[in-house]
């Protein structure tokens, strides 16, 4: 054969079938953009250099790997759709005289191809692109910008080879699909339509089950550790059960809308609803891929804006107070009046004496937390496990009164309980080796333990009258870990006025507590002393650079949303083009075509917006709690967001439905040729 024909024939293939071939380019140049885009700001100097870079370099190489796993399943999948819709070409290239080895070489030319515009197009767009990606993270993260462009040459490297790696697996199972096709398979694979499904209700009874078990997952949790641990089960649960809901499901719903004779038997219902209930396998699989997408996008949007527009709600939750002092004691004599008297006056030296320092003293204990108190020893205890790891830290009732402005009176055997997490009701609370308390009220609200909120352990706050009582009997002992389960701590908090001169009067006190705790008769263990406005941008790096990998990945997701909608409404509008090229003949008209068109497109377009709408309402308690591990609790604020992310992607989803079934109709209604 003359040199150069596999190269102009590959060509010719991808130009003449472009109406499918330009999107799944377009598709992997973003896809190749982003994943630039992510591996540049992994070595962008700017960020490596910021204060807290450490956690925006730990995030994005997270990114950069999901987009990677997500290009090469959906690319497989958008690929074998592309494959599968030349079997009739390919076939008529066998019986013409080319063998399948002539067939492979004209595929690894297409695959060449499409490799190389989707490179070209995605780094020439990730490179002019990088630097305001860059740009708009800085800018989200309040920091200041340079306008200095650069080219990322190991992110460029990575990229190339990343992508060369996946295109080569795609030809490969494009190779392997047509070589085991026998010529008449793929000539007649056109012809060969799906048999009329029956409805599987066990399948569809396995998705609604664990549908329900997810939801009621989400429903039930209560702490945030478990609801950390058990999201990634429920995101499981969800998507199976979409699937098998989808498959199933949608074929009994066929079946409803067939049953209702006064809405199947009218021109507009009968041909859509005849038309699905034939391929709703298929069908129901590409709405099921929609929905999850969405719920994606959703989900991940909704929780990451919520987080970054929230960042003053979360920082005023952790630090409550502009300057929180506090200090970890191995030995309750740490805590004594007389250990802490000298402290505070040295602290008053900086401060001033009009500041409230009097602070709160705590016996925080470790172990696990069970029915009838906490266990100190719980390696051999059938009852615990690490799931239920947590705190108790108890206080005095003195310190109480002080903190809580209340006048709380107690016996020595009684005592006070709150959780803000654990749904236990105690009447009885036992510290293992120690006391039995009698619970004379279990608190509504309590000032908490700040390092508490961020923890995934729980905790239970107590308040008895004595504290060397409660922690004598375990003072000598080790838990399991080796460590001693008992601590004492001391915290304290004032604001500073004006609040400018905060950070200089945090590192005053910073150096006071330092040489306190470095004493060498100090049986203090370690200590923080922070600053609200220093974590404030500790907070904002977290948070912004969440929210833009938030971004940055559900553009990706929702790009191949959007191409799974216009793959099944082409593939479906070349099915359906000579089924409505005869009902044209037999007196159909072009507005009956539009009208069956809408029927069949309401029928099931929108339902797995409304699923994903489902789906997202009962995530809702997952992510309220999750994010109380961020220290956010401003439920408004988080509603509020949910509600207008779902609103603006109802826009989108409407946009994208009216733009496909127009591609659709002008098939049907055309006659237009691939």
């Amino acid at each position: 054969m003359k040199t150069g024909f596999y190269p102009k024939l590959a060509w010719d293939g991808i130009r003449k079938n472009r109406r499918m071939y330009f999107p799944y380019i377009l598709t992997g140049g973003v896809m190749v953009m982003m994943y630039y885009i992510m591996s540049f700001l992994t070595e962008s100097p700017a960020l490596q250099q910021m204060p807290g870079g450490s956690v925006l370099m730990t995030v994005l190489p997270l990114g950069c790997g999901i987009i990677a796993i997500f290009s090469l399943l959906f690319l497989f999948y958008t690929n074998s759709f592309l494959i599968k819709q030349r079997y009739r070409e390919f076939g008529l290239y066998n019986i013409l005289g080319m063998d399948k080895r002539n067939v492979g070489r004209l595929m690894i030319w297409e695959t060449l191809f499409t490799w190389f515009l989707a490179m070209v197009m995605g780094l020439a767009a990730g490179i002019a692109f990088s630097k305001a990606a860059e740009l708009i993270l800085l800018n989200l993260l309040g920091l200041e910008v340079s306008f200095s462009l650069s080219i990322g040459t190991r992110a460029l490297s990575q990229t190339v080879l990343i992508y060369a790696g996946i295109y080569v697996i795609l030809l490969f199972n494009s190779v392997i699909k047509v070589v085991r096709s026998r010529p008449l398979e793929l000539m007649q694979s056109s012809r060969v339509g799906e048999q009329k499904l029956k409805c599987n209700w066990l399948f569809a009874a396995a998705g609604v089950i664990l549908l329900g078990a997810a939801y009621f997952l989400a429903v039930r949790i209560e702490e945030p550790t478990e609801a950390f641990f058990l999201f990634f089960v429920a995101v499981i649960m969800v998507i199976l059960g979409t699937y098998l809901l989808f498959i199933s499901g949608s074929v009994a719903f066929c079946k409803l809308l067939q049953s209702n004779k006064n809405y199947y038997y009218k021109p507009n219902h009968f041909v859509s609803v005849s038309s699905m209930a034939y391929r709703m396998k298929r069908n129901g699989a590409g709405l099921a891929s929609i929905c999850i997408l969405l719920t994606m996008v959703l989900v991940m949007l909704s929780s990451t804006t919520t987080l970054y527009f929230g960042e003053e709600s979360a920082v005023r939750n952790r630090y409550p107070q502009g300057i929180e002092i506090k200090i970890w004691y191995d030995d309750i004599k740490g805590i004594s009046d007389e250990n802490l008297d000298m402290l505070r006056k040295e602290i008053e030296a900086c401060t001033g004496p009009d500041v409230d320092l009097r602070g709160i003293r705590t016996c925080s204990i470790t172990g696990a937390l069970v029915e009838d108190g906490i266990l100190v020893d719980y390696t051999d205890a059938d009852s615990a496990s690490y799931s239920n790891m947590g705190y108790l830290y108890a206080i005095s009732t003195d310190d109480y009164n002080y903190m809580m402005h209340t006048d709380a009176v107690l016996a020595d055997d009684e005592c006070l309980l709150y959780s803000d997490r654990m749904n236990t009701q105690w009447d009885s609370f036992t510290v293992q080796f120690g006391q039995t308390y009698k619970v004379k009220e279990q608190l509504t609200e309590f000032y908490a333990d700040q390092d508490a909120l961020v923890s995934i352990a729980s905790a239970v706050y107590m308040v008895v009258n004595d504290l060397s009582s409660l922690a004598a009997p375990i003072a000598d002992m080790t838990n399991p870990n080796g460590y001693p389960p008992a601590e004492y701590i001391w915290r304290c908090g004032f604001d500073e006025e004006p609040p400018e001169k905060e950070k200089e009067v945090r590192n005053q006190v910073y150096e006071v507590v330092k040489a306190h705790v470095e004493k060498a008769d100090s049986t203090a263990n370690y200590f923080h002393v922070h600053s609200r406005e220093v974590q404030r941008a500790a907070f904002f790096e977290m948070y912004g650079s969440l929210f833009f990998l938030g971004i940055m990945l559900s553009i990706v997701f929702l790009l191949a949303a959007v191409l799974i909608i216009y793959y099944k409404q082409i593939s479906e509008g070349y099915e359906d083009q000579s089924r409505f090229e005869i009902m044209q003949k037999v007196g159909m008209t072009k507005q009956d075509i539009r009208k069956s068109i809408n029927s069949q497109m309401l029928t099931v377009f929108f339902m797995p917006l409304v699923m994903a709408g489902i789906h997202l309402a009962f995530a809702y308690p997952f992510i309220s709690k999750i994010l109380l591990l961020f220290a956010f609790d401003n439920t408004v604020l988080n509603v509020t967001v949910t509600l207008t992310c779902f609103a603006i992607f109802g826009l989108f989803y409407t946009i994208v439905y009216k733009i496909t079934s127009g591609s659709y109709y002008a098939i049907v209604s055309g006659g237009k040729e691939r």
